[in-house]
């Protein structure tokens, strides 16, 4: 009952922020409750598929997705992911929590970036022209999203920072679309990590379901304060959500 409870807490953070918030369920879950570094990665990466899947439907019915782009990164970014949980099974726990945390702390950084300094960081740096067919477009869809694949399957992550920038600054996409096909790209990246990990032994049904209904329920409630809180808090609590789960990671392997 404590994790559920912890884990809607959570979720309500999340909703209230619009953050993807793996990196801190692993955290949590790792540090708090002791579970396994690889069932917890397998475990968040998974319950992905259902927290991602509503803000991926909203954004679809807003005009937000573009569906080609979406599809050809999710789709590289789901054999990315499948290929990330093999990669993270060869990796000892103690390693893992080091390169996680290593990713939270950049992701904190990207998130930093893109909220303060719009204009002057790598998100600054938004394709002109928006790329939308051709050879061009294959052969950057291919590796990036691999790529990015990659990373979430690997590290449990969501990986939005990375994501975002990838289809700002290579695809060429408006800030709200890039927001909203980031949705639709993690939607494979999350199945086929998900099974990865499953294929690996890394995933626990009981775990994943008290993961799926703590954070859906948070964040479902969470979200409806977003507009009654200030911007210049909501910022602040989306810039540190990654570096408290930083924070967790180290914790847990420091003596």
């Amino acid at each position: 009952m404590l994790i559920l409870i912890t884990l809607f807490v959570l979720g309500f953070l999340l909703g209230l922020t619009g953050a993807g918030g793996a990196g801190v369920v692993i955290a949590v879950l790792t540090a708090a409750f002791g579970v396994p570094i690889h069932l917890a990665l397998g475990t968040s990466l998974s319950a992905m598929t259902f927290t991602t899947l509503s803000g991926a439907v909203s954004h679809f019915r807003e005009g937000n997705v573009r569906i080609r782009t979406g599809a050809a990164v999710g789709v590289f970014g789901a054999a990315g992911a499948f290929t990330g949980a093999k990669i993270a099974a060869m990796i000892p726990a103690a390693d893992l929590h080091w390169f996680t945390g290593g990713m939270m702390l950049l992701s904190m950084a990207l998130m930093y970036l893109r909220l303060y300094h719009p204009q002057s960081g790598p998100f600054a740096y938004v394709g002109t022209t928006e790329l939308e067919g051709g050879s061009r477009f294959w052969l950057t869809a291919v590796p990036a999203g691999f790529v990015v694949g990659c990373l979430s399957g690997t590290f449990g992550i969501g990986a939005t920072p990375f994501i975002q920038l990838v289809l700002l600054i290579l695809f060429g996409l408006p800030l709200p679309v890039a927001i909203g096909t980031t949705m639709m790209v993690i939607l494979p990246i999350a199945v086929f990590g998900g099974l990865g990990y499953l294929l690996e032994g890394n995933l626990d049904f009981t775990l994943f379901i008290q993961v799926v209904a703590g954070l859906m329920t948070g964040a479902y409630i969470g979200a409806k304060f977003t507009r009654r809180i200030p911007q210049k808090v909501l910022k602040v609590v989306m810039t540190i959500i990654p570096g408290i789960g930083a924070l967790f990671r180290i914790m847990s392997v420091v003596p």
